[in-house]
């Protein structure tokens, strides 16, 4: 054994004979190895991003010093979601201990397959697969039940493409009224925004309400309980629920947030609540998100169904009066629709590296 696994074998971090489960996901092979080990330690900081967490352990050594080692834990944030382990689970300055595959090259690195938490209320908790293995080998689906979608007899029909660069007008500052009916708190937070706060440069959804605004082309399907719509910026996809269903007493906030729909003649209401904090357009107008922020929209279908008037309303703590969007929508030709480009975000990075603010941009959320 090497002089620093004898060192490792004394401390915190424990390496232990045998191999571990090895599985191909996201090159798992380049960054881990068989070897398995041991990290005992108080979390310094906690990386919630999708797909994957980080949980940053300092590891005190022997001789006094300490090691700065990483965990990650596989699978994502659906996955920890369906086992009620959030961002709270594990905090910074807590005690844990984990098992897993070490990292390769010597890097302070855990595959943490297995992470046992020692302090805080949720004291003695095991978490990963030691407990599940996020898979199901058994078929679970009711063989008697129909599972199949079948598109309701609406007297309006807007399933198909829709172009919306019609009465398209650009998405910075185009909300009424004006000037902004921003708050004393809104006008801080916009008065010192900066280049690199918009999370839509480094590639995260651009969501609601920016993507109602967007030239970008949208099909729409009619499933039944719910209308499914594929936005080509970024391929975002959008579910409005017309069964009349409210939100799970634990709905997450996200970028598109929960919506569901009603037709009142020839008028599709769609209200919007559960969005995650942002902003409401690229100039940085901020939006609470959570129960601060409430979207109505209002899609008049005009009498030959060729064109669509859309106009949103946002009700936002931060703003003393509700915002108002407005655009449109025409029938388009289906072979425009083309699968967006990925995001790259390799220029925005460059960016923050010579303002020298990447650190920062880089800092867990």
């Amino acid at each position: 054994m090497s002089t620093r696994k004898f060192l490792l074998a004394l401390a915190g971090v424990t390496v232990l004979t045998g191999a571990g489960q090895l599985l191909a996901h996201h090159a798992f092979n380049t960054e881990f190895q068989d070897a398995e080990g041991e990290v005992r330690g108080v979390v310094t900081r906690v990386w919630w991003t999708n797909p994957h967490i980080r949980y940053d352990v300092d590891v005190t050594m022997p001789d006094g010093s300490v090691e700065q080692w990483s965990l990650h834990p596989p699978g994502n944030l659906p996955t920890y979601r369906r086992e009620n382990w959030t961002k709270e689970t594990i905090q910074e300055g807590f005690n844990v201990y984990a098992t897993g595959n070490l990292g390769r090259d010597d890097t302070k690195k855990l595959y943490a397959t297995c992470i046992n938490v020692l302090s805080g209320p949720e004291n003695g908790r095991q978490l990963g697969r030691c407990v599940s293995s996020n898979s199901t080998q058994e078929v679970t689906a009711d063989p008697t039940g129909d599972y199949t979608y079948e598109a309701n007899d609406y007297e309006v029909d807007i399933s198909g493409f829709w172009d919306n660069r019609y009465k398209f007008r650009t998405t910075v500052d185009d909300f009424d009224p004006k000037p902004m009916p921003m708050t004393a708190a809104a006008s801080e937070i916009y008065d010192n925004r900066e280049f690199g706060d918009d999370h839509v440069l480094r590639c995260q959804p651009a969501g609601l309400p920016r993507i109602f605004g967007s030239p970008y082309p949208v099909e729409i399907l009619d499933a039944g309980s719910h209308y499914v719509m594929i936005f080509l910026q970024d391929n975002t996809p959008r579910w409005v629920y017309m069964d009349g269903r409210d939100a799970l007493p634990d709905q997450p906030l996200t970028s598109m947030g929960f919506s569901k729909g009603v037709w009142q003649d020839r008028t599709l209401i769609i209200q919007t609540t559960h969005l995650s904090p942002g902003w409401l357009d690229g100039s940085g107008y901020p939006m609470t998100g959570g129960d601060g922020t409430r979207i109505v929209e209002r899609w008049n279908v005009a009498e030959d169904g060729l064109t669509i008037d859309r106009t949103m309303t946002i009700y936002d703590d931060l703003y003393t009066a509700p915002l108002v969007r407005t655009r449109g929508s025409q029938r388009g030709d289906s072979r425009e629709l083309l699968e967006s480009p990925p995001c790259d975000p390799t220029v925005f990075y460059n960016e923050m590296l010579e303002a020298g603010r990447l650190e920062d941009i880089l800092s867990p959320q």
